[in-house]
């Protein structure tokens, strides 16, 4: 018999580094596989169906929300994004690690479900510092980093829902301790 793989859930505010430092736990750990989520949000310079987001619209998305398709989703900053009920459940059962880089809400949704999910909040070092990022993209308006900052707030409040949070001040100094949390949680279970 298989053990279940390691659920890792990642959640941080836009712009807080969290796609960067999964790409380094990815890049040091190749068993820990990648959960690609749906969105029905359009694909920012770069991205790939399939790699990055499952792009559908958001008549797709709901008829899946009403076939109850999806183990979590939530509405953030104005799209839908979710995550295959079924894509989760048939990857844990193979026994290898998944990590899902998935917003607060959907996090919460997550570690309601019984799946006993290894939970990190990424910071920004401060709201400043998350706006100079956002700015520095070059990918939102004005008026897309005011809410992007306003929702951060929000978030930010939510995170000792979490196990682990860590503050991404420098680069390198998070990917150790992210790698730090991988490292003990895999050779848990």
């Amino acid at each position: 018999m298989t053990k279940k793989g390691r659920l890792f859930v990642i959640s941080a505010p836009s712009g807080a580094g969290k796609t960067t430092l999964i790409k380094q736990v990815l890049k040091k750990y190749p068993a820990v596989s990648y959960s690609v989520s749906h969105t029905t949000r359009p694909p920012r310079p770069g991205e790939t169906h399939g790699k990055d987001y499952y792009f559908i619209n958001e008549s797709e998305f709901v008829d899946m929300i009403d076939a109850d398709l999806w183990l979590e989703w939530a509405r953030v900053h104005g799209h839908y994004y979710g995550t295959s009920r079924t894509f989760v459940a048939n990857h844990l059962e193979k026994g290898n690690p998944l990590l899902l880089d998935i917003d607060v809400q959907g996090a919460s949704q997550i570690m309601a479900s019984g799946l006993d999910p290894v939970s990190v909040f990424i910071m920004p070092p401060s709201l400043e510092a998350l706006r100079r990022r956002l700015e520095n993209r070059g990918t939102d308006t004005a008026q897309t980093i005011a809410r992007r900052l306003k929702n951060a707030e929000q978030e930010i409040s939510q995170k000792h829902m979490f196990q682990y949070v860590l503050v991404n001040d420098d680069l390198e100094t998070a990917s150790a301790q992210l790698c730090r949390i991988f490292e003990k949680e895999m050779a848990i279970k």
